[in-house]
């Protein structure tokens, strides 16, 4: 077997689990679960290999099992192995936490089997050497996890959420079936390193504008993009296993497809700047949400939502290494919050109160933009800002805004100086983390990923849109604590709360959303 082909491996233990997990009555014997941890270890150790196998040879896909160009490959490449250890890795933290979690219940087998068959098509779809595999492989990871989706049928809450996700999923593959059709009479090849190697070497034509359009379509229903996010926000009948992964690994597939057809998405920056305005959209609208929501799991849900729109609009500026950078960084964050969401209340509640929350007034967030916007500056020049895209820039802006946010804390007159140092150490150590770990994803994706490009008047338009609706936000939410009790403001946030009832329109659309969807 060639190294090319290490990646198979992972997918193929995790069917082997799912097995072991359909045949263990009740899963109830500790000798069964033993087994199915330790072969998804396993898959994490092949990973691992994989990982080794690309330093050492460099990139490859195995040979093609299929006709016509079309069938069975794995890519072995900086994309691949990323994303394969991440889901790995996720896959065994979340099956030893599964274990325990469901233990006893009657149906713990077939839960369990379901999570295994999820995660091998979510290996195969981030391995996949050619656009059969792809295609599959995404339909498959719906398919699998429709059936967690309903592991209680008998919730309403659970069928309603479903049949609106089987919906978008079904919008979901008809769109990514297009644009392969597209690429496959265009390319004259299922092979996506070939795809993509010939995508490197034209401009774009209006062929290349509907195909990043049906992918930038496949890729904003996947991963739960406005006005169709309302399904991933009513996911609370699920497990906490099934939310964990979903919201750590498996809502990542829309933005995985943009990176792995990067280079074809840059043949339309249209399609980009659309990308980037919905994102960008979601992020604002879901991560203002999120604030109003009481219940944690439900504010979590709200800010994957938010966390999604923030990567298509990394997308959308082409900064297609940070956008992977993204995934990895928020599906291990999102992983624990939900695997620890059982206790997270209690140790707030039981978290000692320092005193009053010091409220920054309107001097105090001006002072602390500027530190923020300093400090980011410094940070820059040490890291050779002048040498970044101003798509890089104005993106660390926009993060920097975050961080001005904090400082604001810490500047308020009521603050104490303990705070004010440790805000000002946070603000140092965001600019540093952002810039260090920008250059680390660019060098780990040099030569997999495209460069970013020049941006012409309508990237610039884009870019300016985002900074000020971005800074806007950030300002009101600073100083939210000083008109919070407004009426306008009360009025403001009952809205919010609802969502704007962008999906209680959707729901209206839908009609009858409680017929459960089978297959």
């Amino acid at each position: 077997m060639s190294f090319a082909a290490l990646p198979y491996l992972p997918p193929i233990l995790m069917l082997f689990a799912a097995i072991l997990a359909f045949r263990g009555p009740k899963m109830r014997p500790a000798k069964v679960l033993t087994q199915i941890e330790m072969t998804a270890l396993g898959a994490l150790g092949f990973a691992v290999l994989a990982a080794i196998a690309l330093i050492w040879t460099g990139p490859a896909t195995s040979a093609l099992l299929g006709i016509a160009g079309v069938g069975l490959s794995a890519r072995l490449d900086a994309i691949s192995v990323i994303m394969l250890l991440l889901v790995t890795f996720l896959g065994w933290i979340v099956l030893r936490f599964a274990g325990t979690y469901m233990d006893g219940e009657d149906r713990q087998g077939p839960f369990t089997g379901w999570l295994c068959l999820t995660l091998a098509s979510v290996m195969l779809l981030v391995t996949a050497g050619n656009l059969g595999q792809l295609v599959a492989a995404w339909v498959t990871t719906s398919l699998t996890l429709h059936k967690l989706l309903l592991h209680y049928p008998e919730r309403v809450a659970a069928q309603r959420a479903a049949h609106k996700k089987w919906v978008t999923a079904r919008l979901g593959d008809a769109a990514l079936t297009g644009a392969v059709i597209l690429l496959l009479v265009r390319y004259g090849t299922g092979d996506i390193a070939s795809i993509l190697s010939a995508a490197q070497a034209e401009n774009g034509t209006a062929s290349a504008f509907w195909i990043a359009g049906l992918l930038a379509l496949a890729a904003l229903l996947k991963s739960a993009q406005f006005p169709t996010h309302g399904w991933l926000t009513e996911l609370m009948e699920t497990p906490t296993p099934v939310s964990a992964l979903l919201h750590a690994g498996v809502i990542n597939g829309g933005g995985f497809l943009l990176i792995r057809l990067a280079d074809v998405m840059v043949l339309a920056p249209a399609m980009l700047a659309v990308l980037a305005l919905v994102g960008g959209f979601t992020a604002i609208f879901a991560g203002l949400v999120m604030l109003t929501q009481p219940a944690i799991k439900t504010s979590l849900a709200w800010s994957t939502v938010a966390q999604m729109g923030f990567m298509f609009l990394q997308c959308g500026l082409a900064l297609f290494p940070l956008a992977l950078l993204h995934i990895v960084a928020h599906s291990l964050y999102k992983a624990h919050a939900f695997l620890s969401s059982g206790t997270a209340v209690e140790t707030v509640a039981a978290a000692r109160r320092p005193g009053p929350v010091a409220i920054p007034r309107t001097a105090a967030v001006g002072r602390a933009f500027l530190f923020a916007l300093a400090t980011y500056a410094v940070v820059g020049l040490f890291f050779g800002v002048a040498e970044k895209s101003p798509q890089a820039i104005a993106l660390g802006a926009i993060l920097i805004f975050g961080v001005a946010y904090l400082v604001a804390q810490g500047l308020a007159d009521a603050a104490p100086r303990a705070l004010t140092r440790w805000t000002a150490a946070y603000s140092l150590a965001a600019g540093i983390g952002y810039f260090a770990l920008q250059t680390g994803a660019q060098i780990l994706t040099k030569g997999s990923l495209p460069t970013v490009p020049a941006p012409g008047p309508l990237e610039w338009a884009v870019i300016v849109l985002a900074l000020l609706s971005f800074g806007v936000v950030a300002v009101a939410q600073a100083m939210f604590p000083l008109w919070a009790y407004h009426p306008a403001a009360s009025g403001l946030r009952v809205h919010l709360s609802n969502g704007l009832y962008a999906n209680a329109l959707f729901d209206k659309m839908l009609g009858g959303w409680s017929r459960k969807p089978s297959f």
